[in-house]
């Protein structure tokens, strides 16, 4: 439930002569996000709130969200970005939260799937 048919379309492009594709794409995004979540901490952290700089920062975390797979991110993506447009600091302060507990979630479980495939694989 935390990806959807975008993750699918990834793992079909990975063949022999790049057995590690969605693991690196997905190294990528993380390496992106992470940058991405800061940018967001830090213009969380100023008063007033620039809504305009979030729902920037937001749209390209949705966008590489969105990349690979991550539904539930996309999701709470999409409802921080209508606070931003309503101007509510408060409802984007704790869909930001949802989002990070979605993020730290979903890397959980990939790195569980990709130990899984790389002891079935016998790496």
């Amino acid at each position: 439930g935390y990806l959807d048919e975008q993750f699918i379309q990834l793992e079909e492009l990975q063949d022999d002569a790049n057995p590690d594709f969605v693991e690196e794409i997905v190294t990528s995004y993380y390496t992106d996000s992470v940058r991405l979540i800061q940018n967001i901490d830090q213009a969380l952290a100023k008063y007033p709130f620039d809504f305009e700089k979030l729902d920037n920062y937001m749209h390209q975390f949705k966008g590489s969200s969105s990349s690979i797979g991550a539904k539930k991110v996309v999701l709470e993506c999409s409802q921080f970005r209508k606070y931003c447009a309503a101007g509510i600091a408060e409802g984007c302060v704790k869909t930001f939260q949802m989002i990070k507990q979605e993020h730290a979630m979903l890397r959980k479980k990939l790195e569980t799937y990709f130990q899984m495939l790389s002891s079935a694989g016998g790496t």
